[in-house]
């Protein structure tokens, strides 16, 4: 998209289509002998039989500036885990896997729930805290860079121009998001984003005024996007959540301890598609009904740790605004995508956007009745001191599983 409008409080790497993807590959290479660079993958075993992740391993497979690559399985048992690691012994890197239902894994972080440190419940903000541990651990890197396993348009650009802002020594940055349209079967995808969270986050503003931390969120134009780099030494006092909320956290953690002036988004692709979970109208612990609810909350959560009071009523206002905010939207969108030639069911944009309204309330009722609510995991920081020994026994723990 040729467009280089700075917007909001971070700053947007645009893609100008001016400079060719061999040339900056040529520099992340040059920059990632001074500043290695690992790459975390978090999966599920049975993601090992989709073409995505097959085709994310073959383009992995031509990437020379990765020191190291960590890949985080869940869900698989020891006939599992011996098949991923031959599954993944095409890459040609130095690679390792955190087998999580592993038996030295489960030994060794029995040590966290015994002081009530372990995360809460399993997923991907589960996978990914303890990567980003083993990150920390193994000390053998400047930058990491974290992106899922169920993208179907993946190709090694998008991690070339994804680490390139951190990685570069000419710049200050210390985290970038990843950013792309969502376009799939020929209809605008992104439905959480555009639905939910851009019209929440405009109706929070008419309804408790202007906020920094609401003008920052709105400053990335894919929030939800789960590829991003940062330095390693950000690691270390991060606190992700556990539940649905991932995404949402973590760029409110960075916003919590770094300036503004040191956090970008980059665009990464024309395109880019990824698995789809189910909306789950009928139930919200389930695909991205679930996803609508734990957002909310984060977003919600970071704004009272900012000094904002919530009631009841609030929430019934705030769930109003955002009702009239996103039919508007879906006027906009419609009209977007017809001028691109593009479909989309009015219908089921309305749909959507009726059970995001619901779960807005779920959510406000929630955060209500469960003030002491801790989703988050601690920060390894705190594992250290609490544990001074862990990331070493975590260390050696995966280092047997794979050697």
């Amino acid at each position: 998209m040729a467009d280089f409008i700075q917007r909001g409080n971070i700053t947007t790497f645009h893609d100008l289509r001016t400079k060719n993807v061999a040339e900056l590959e040529k520099e992340v290479l040059t920059y990632s002998k001074n500043r290695p660079i690992s790459l975390v993958v978090p999966c599920l075993y049975s993601e090992l039989a989709k073409p995505a992740l097959k085709n994310i391993v073959d383009e992995l497979s031509k990437v020379k500036f990765l020191n190291h690559i960590i890949i985080g399985l869940d869900k698989a048992d020891e006939k599992d885990f011996r098949h991923a690691k031959s599954y993944f012994s095409k890459l040609p890197q130095r690679h390792d896997i955190l087998w999580h239902d592993g038996p030295r894994l489960l030994n060794v972080t029995e040590a966290l729930k015994k002081n009530n440190l372990s995360p809460p419940e399993p997923g991907k903000g589960r996978n990914v805290w303890y990567c980003f541990g083993y990150a920390l651990a193994l000390q053998t890197s400047e930058v990491v860079v974290l992106h899922d396993a169920d993208i179907t348009t993946y190709n090694k650009d998008m991690l070339t121009k994804l680490v390139l802002p951190v990685v570069n020594p000419n710049f200050f940055y210390v985290f970038t998001k990843g950013y792309y349209p969502r376009i799939h079967a020929h209809m605008f995808g992104g439905r959480v984003v555009r639905l939910l969270v851009a019209p929440l986050l405009q109706a929070l503003k008419k309804v408790i005024g202007d906020h920094e931390y609401l003008s920052y969120l709105q400053s990335f134009r894919y929030p939800l996007a789960g590829e991003f780099a940062m330095r390693t030494s950000v690691l270390s006092d991060i606190r992700i959540p556990s539940d649905w909320g991932l995404e949402i956290g973590v760029l409110s953690e960075i916003r919590r301890s770094y300036s503004s002036k040191v956090i970008s988004q980059v665009e990464i692709a024309d395109t880019y598609d990824h698995k789809h979970q189910e909306m789950s109208q009928d139930d919200s612990s389930k695909g991205l009904s679930r996803m609508s609810v734990d957002i909310s909350k984060a977003i919600f959560r970071k704004l009272a740790t900012d000094g904002q009071s919530f009631s009841q009523e609030t929430f019934r206002t705030i769930k109003a605004t955002y009702f009239r905010e996103a039919l508007d939207l879906i006027e906009s969108y419609y009209d977007d995508a017809k001028m691109n030639g593009l479909n989309i069911d009015r219908n089921q944009e309305e749909q959507s956007v009726e059970l995001f309204a619901q779960n807005i309330m779920l959510a406000g009722k929630a955060f209500l009745e469960n003030p002491m609510e801790t989703p988050f995991m601690p920060t390894w920081r705190r594992i250290n001191d609490a544990h001074p020994d862990f990331l070493a026994n975590f260390r050696t723990a995966v280092m047997e599983d794979n050697y």
